[in-house]
């Protein structure tokens, strides 16, 4: 699409965003990156998403996007090089269904993991381990939740090992279990070690050090 304008709106810590720099990368679809401040929000963010004011936006013609896996769905049917839906409607429904599930399950519990103290805490731990333990049944034997290849639910999941293992090393819980969930970490580190997907993570370190100073502004604010 020759002459076509596409510009990302995101913020290097967003895993949201994240996914959505895998999915023009995994496809070869030239964009112009625009670092958003979230502690002082532009005006171009506010533009092109007035209705939830966050990130990632993406912005195809002059033409915006709001939320990751809907995002995710449009560069999918824009772009057809490199699919990352499956055009079997049962797996394509199945790659749905994980998607939602780690943003409608696991990311709540984990959040309130890394969030709440105490009784609420280990309450939280033990939901966010049951739901990540669901998750792995997911991947059935497959190298990847897309099968042999990474796709779509691959994309919109891969982000969350990294992040579980930083909110463990800060609350110093364990949530996914190398023998418990053996299969959920092998995943885990096949799909990160993937060129394309490794060149887009942000730094670990930095990210540490970052979800620190948000852990205490968290946990700070409810005591």
């Amino acid at each position: 699409m020759a002459g076509e304008s596409l510009t990302l709106i995101g913020f290097w810590g967003s895993p949201f965003a994240l996914r959505v720099k895998w999915a023009l990368e995994l496809k070869g679809i030239r964009y112009q990156y625009v670092e958003e401040d979230l502690s002082n929000k532009s005006a171009m963010l506010l533009q092109y998403n007035p209705v939830y004011k966050k990130v990632p936006v993406l912005v195809h013609d002059g033409k915006p996007l709001a939320e990751s896996l809907v995002i995710l769905e449009y560069i999918d049917e824009t772009w057809e090089q490199n699919p990352l839906l499956s055009h079997d409607p049962y797996e394509k429904a199945k790659a749905r269904f994980w998607s939602r599930f780690v943003d409608e399950k696991c990311v709540p519990a984990v959040m309130a993991t890394f969030s709440k103290g105490g009784e609420e805490q280990q309450k939280a731990a033990q939901e966010a381990r049951e739901n990540l333990k669901t998750l792995e049944g997911g991947i059935e034997g497959k190298r990847y939740f897309g099968g042999e290849n990474i796709g779509f639910a691959d994309i919109a999941i891969g982000w969350l090992g990294y992040w579980v293992r930083i909110v463990e090393e800060i609350v110093g819980i364990n949530l996914i279990d190398k023998e418990l969930m053996a299969k959920l970490d092998a995943w885990i580190d096949d799909f990160l070690e993937l060129p394309v997907i490794k060149e887009c993570m942000p730094p670990r370190d930095k990210l540490l050090n970052h979800n620190k100073a948000f852990h205490k502004l968290l946990t700070s604010s409810s005591t």
